[in-house]
């Protein structure tokens, strides 16, 4: 008998996250190749083009495609509406999934979900009212039908178990850089394009707060570094907001380069030109571009949060509030001495690609094959 684990993919068909749906797409591909005897996957999508999924997840059983496209199906979940998908063993790497009433003992039905941010619950105002209150929704139905709820870090299970009743039912498998993740060969080339300078330090986010990219910028400011700035995952026209904001902070405009999401080797050819990152949040979400940070081994410089304690460890600089809260001046001056010679440089370069070795799909994979197991 053959026993089939079936993956939501709504990301795929019509992202609405980049990291997630990277971060669906290689959980997928490592689910197929992580397949233990007798065992498949089938993926479960909104209704769209199917030939492109078969390309990024080869070697999957099937393909469902729902009859709703991927607003309207997303609706239905979030009403708990039938919708054709439930039964069987399910796994998603997001919230999209049916969460609805079903006998995992007799029918041997499962479903997981899984939680990467909880920004719908700490900062909901930086979040579409809709997409903040679809999340919400969606977490009170897997507090009622959800067999397993996937976060990526032991501080965010806690703090989701603060947030919702799911008791023992909260289980963490991280995530990770995404598969074959290094500098493209043409990384010159592709910088040139994207219009970059050579050497500079990185932040990521947008302008909400709770990405704190103002204290990424009074930090390269006041390290008296003298280096660009190049800001990526940035909103669309969100460039003379941030702008303004990293003038404020003392950084003269010809040194500021903001771009939006970057596809994987768009964003390896970034990481490839860059002296360090700055990652200044300390939001409650898995740090995606730590990962890859950590991964291509690009000193890291980290606002200490109980997700960056978690996940950096000992692979770069973690620095600590001070007295009244404010973070920019301790991250100014670990940025200062992780670059201030290149033996410092060199030395946090090989203790970001140790510590990013501790991170993969495979591995992610073939914990999630073990929980259904468990199940």
């Amino acid at each position: 008998m053959t026993v089939t684990l079936r993956v939501m993919l709504d990301q795929l068909v019509a992202p609405t996250d980049a990291a997630l749906a990277e971060a669906s797409r290689d959980l997928a591909r490592a689910l197929v190749i992580a397949s233990p005897t007798g065992c498949e996957v089938e993926l479960v999508v909104p209704s769209g083009p199917s030939r492109e999924i078969e390309a990024e997840v080869p070697g999957v059983a099937s393909i469902q495609r729902s009859g709703l496209p991927r607003r309207e199906l997303a609706a239905a979940l979030q009403l708990g509406i039938p919708t054709g998908i439930g039964g069987g063993m399910i796994h998603s790497p997001t919230m999209f999934a049916p969460l609805v009433k079903h006998d995992r003992v007799h029918d041997h039905d499962q479903t997981v979900v899984t939680v990467w941010d909880l920004r719908a619950w700490e900062h909901p105002g930086e979040l579409p009212r809709a997409e903040a209150g679809w999340q919400r929704a969606m977490l009170k139905r897997a507090v009622k039908h959800a067999d397993a709820v996937v976060v990526p870090t032991h501080s965010m299970g806690e703090r989701l178990a603060d947030a919702a009743p799911l008791g023992d039912r909260i289980r963490v498998i991280a995530g990770a850089a995404p598969t074959g993740f290094a500098v493209p060969t043409d990384e010159i080339g592709r910088r040139r394009d994207l219009g970059l300078p050579e050497g500079y330090v990185l932040l990521a986010g947008g302008a909400a707060a709770s990405d704190a990219l103002d204290d990424g910028f009074a930090a390269v400011a006041r390290s008296q570094l003298q280096v660009p700035v190049v800001v990526i995952d940035a909103g669309d026209g969100e460039e003379p907001v941030l702008a303004d904001r990293a003038a404020a902070a003392g950084l003269p405009e010809r040194m500021l380069h903001v771009r939006g999401p970057l596809d994987a080797a768009d964003r390896a050819a970034v990481f490839g030109a860059a002296l360090a990152l700055v990652a200044p949040s300390r939001r409650m979400a898995f740090p995606w571009r730590v990962l890859d940070s950590l991964s291509l081994g690009v000193p890291v410089v980290a606002a200490a949060s109980d997700i960056h304690r978690e996940v950096v460890v000992d692979g770069g600089i973690l620095v600590e509030p001070d007295a009244s809260g404010a973070v920019a001046d301790g991250l100014a001056a670990a940025l200062a001495s992780a670059l201030g010679s290149t033996a410092s440089a060199e030395r946090f370069a090989v203790l970001a690609s140790d510590r990013g070795r501790a991170f993969s799909w495979r591995e992610a994979a073939d914990r999630v094959w073990q929980l259904h197991a468990d199940l």
